[in-house]
């Protein structure tokens, strides 16, 4: 009798948590790298089209202004998952930053609570995962072809096949060894679509039948803006043509790059009958000035694109694992980019500046039950606020010490308001020449600090002048505007305690 009321005991209990679980929701954060709103057709893009991405916006909704506050590959991932500020989180770029991985994150307080949190994929941040129950992350940057995973154990496992499939089938892996009895936090981290642009081998040529007009500011003479003039990220100038367009000078030189050498015999035969045409090609046109320029742009975009379509199928195969088992209606679903990205605006590739192509990051999510099929969102979102929601959605107390601000209010009360402006702060002074800078965004206005490379300040109205052509700063016609600007950009600056901001802020720039 004793024993069955034992029994009875533990079978009540494991209901119990049970029934937690499936109260609170799973989390799925698929994040990518460099991938442009502008290649995403739910954004209206005509350049490809995304249907799993696509998929996600359609049943939940789609953010029409997401931010991110530094916009570079491994800072973004600081910021996601830790709700801070890069001054904050300690990793301010790529350069000289390590993330230190004691801090707290939203994936410990959901460890402590008892989810199974995993991160699989492009982690980027130099040190290894802590706080997690599994990781199994890329080293460095990671490689398209045959990648590499440095595991638990303090092992390195290389795994045949091309990242964003392998990545997803790793993350499948783990689900399905999981602990069904708890709620589960996954973070999947894709390569894709990150320089140099290498696509799955069957993607390869996918788009060689299509002309990319030219963006309408493509020539852009950079006047006016001090910095945009001394960047170092044309498509012109700065781009590669063997290491970032495959069109190596000989066959030494291409079995010297390393992505290429990764390739086992198969993969190396069908990528070489792919581009050696093209090389040939390409020879003969003999090519220069503008009409080289504008042939870069097709192969950069033909790359891209193709790059893109491997991520966005992978994707899909996350949604259909959830609907498989079941999964799909107590979990949260979120894609993101650690940043956007230039696909040839002001003549461009990279990311870095504030201007809205690299600022603004696509970012759509699906929590059903709880937010409505075909939602359009047009606060103004930043990527700091992802902890912060995902621990809010998850019951938990959001710390003190976190930044951002849960935006699960916004898609459930229309009486909500969001943030009125948004703060942004870079900081790499090295790759790409870049000059630091720090700034505000009210969604209309944009207000830029530019300090040691150029010392300037730029001013937009993005009503009228949505591709950040005319600097407005100076024009007296905007004092007012320019000084209402600079008191709530300051107010920003104390509100997030940037103490760098704060003393360049003050200093008077030397014309």
């Amino acid at each position: 009798m004793k024993m069955n009321s034992i029994l009875i005991t533990i079978v009540f209990v494991f209901c119990q948590l049970l029934s937690l679980a499936q109260q609170r929701p799973n989390i799925v954060l698929i994040v990518s790298d460099d991938h442009a709103y502008q290649a995403i057709s739910a954004y209206g893009s005509k350049l490809m089209q995304t249907p799993n991405i696509d998929r996600i916006a359609n049943e939940g909704v789609l953010f029409k202004k997401a931010y991110v506050t530094n916009s570079i590959c491994g800072p973004s991932r600081a910021t996601i998952i830790t709700g801070k500020y890069s001054h904050k989180n300690g990793f301010k770029d790529n350069e000289h930053s390590s993330f230190d991985g004691s801090q707290n994150t939203f994936i410990k307080e959901l460890t402590k609570s008892g989810y199974q949190t995993a991160w699989i994929g492009k982690w980027h941040l130099e040190t290894e995962p802590q706080g997690f129950t599994y990781w199994q992350v890329l080293p460095g940057q990671g490689s398209y072809y045959n990648p590499d995973f440095l595991m638990m154990d303090g092992s390195k496992k290389r795994i045949d096949g091309y990242a964003s499939n392998v990545v997803e089938d790793v993350s499948e892996e783990w689900l399905n060894k999981r602990d069904t009895s708890k709620p589960f936090c996954l973070v999947i981290g894709h390569k894709a679509t990150h320089r140099t642009w290498i696509p799955d081998t069957i993607d390869l040529g996918m788009f060689d039948n299509i002309t990319f007009p030219l963006p309408q500011n493509f020539y852009d003479n950079y006047a006016g803006r001090k910095a945009a003039a001394v960047q170092d990220m044309t498509i012109a100038k700065t781009m590669i043509m063997g290491y970032d367009l495959k069109m190596f000078e000989n066959e030494e030189a291409k079995n010297k790059e390393g992505s290429i050498k990764r390739m086992n015999a198969e993969q190396r035969k069908r990528y070489d009958a792919y581009y050696e045409p093209i090389i040939a090609d390409f020879k003969s046109r003999n090519l220069t000035g503008n009409a080289l320029t504008e042939w870069k742009y097709q192969r950069y975009m033909r790359d891209y694109l193709s790059t893109a379509a491997s991520l966005d199928r992978n994707i899909g195969r996350t949604l259909d694992y959830l609907d498989t088992h079941q999964l799909t209606n107590n979990s949260i679903v979120i894609y993101i980019s650690d940043q956007g990205f230039y696909l040839g605006e002001h003549g461009w590739f990279d990311k870095r500046f504030m201007y809205e192509e690299s600022f603004r990051t696509p970012m759509v999510m699906r929590y059903p039950g709880v937010i409505k099929s075909g939602t359009v969102n047009n606060n103004l979102l930043m990527n700091l606020d992802i902890a912060p929601t995902l621990l809010a959605a998850a019951s938990i107390q959001v710390p003190g010490d976190m930044q951002g601000q849960s935006f699960l209010p916004l898609l459930t009360n229309k009486k909500a308001k969001g943030r009125k402006a948004m703060y942004y702060h870079y900081y790499e002074n090295g790759e790409h020449s870049v000059s630091p800078h720090f700034g505000i965004s009210t969604g209309r206005y944009k207000l830029i600090r530019f300090y040691k490379r150029v010392e300037s300040w730029e001013l937009y109205d993005l009503e009228n002048d949505a591709s950040e052509m005319k600097n407005l700063y100076g024009n007296k016609k905007y004092k007012k505007l320019t000084e209402k600007l600079k008191i709530e950009l300051f107010q920003l600056i104390n509100l997030y305690d940037d103490k760098e901001a704060e003393k360049i802020f003050t200093e008077k720039i030397k014309e």
